[in-house]
């Protein structure tokens, strides 16, 4: 037997940490191209020229390959928290199909 209220409660604290999953995620990729124009502007400051060379050395960076890194963890942390969500909300679908079943063969 399922207890709604421990559900509910679970549901919330999973709602949560999805959500800060999810927006740390977006913050991230959004601070990408800050940082890709960061460091295309050092890299012009260090005497590459061309838009192409600035970027290729932007992409290059140290900071930029751990900046994808972490990116990718984070993926990592949304998407398990997703799945968590999920798989609550199919206990919860299965329970209701439960209850519905035992409520016909009752009648």
């Amino acid at each position: 037997m399922i207890d709604t209220e421990q559900l509910i409660q679970e549901y919330e604290k999973l709602s949560d940490e999805y959500s800060l999953a999810k927006s740390h995620k977006t913050y991230l990729e959004e601070f990408k191209k800050s940082l890709h124009a960061i460091l295309m502007k050092r890299a012009e400051a260090e005497g590459a020229k061309s838009v192409s060379a600035q970027e290729r050395d932007a992409y290059a960076n140290e900071e930029y390959i751990a900046h994808l890194r972490v990116t990718e963890e984070q993926e990592k942390s949304e998407v398990k928290s997703r799945y968590h969500l999920k798989r609550l909300e199919m206990e919860y679908e299965i329970w209701r199909t439960q209850q519905a079943n035992e409520r016909y063969i009752t009648r």
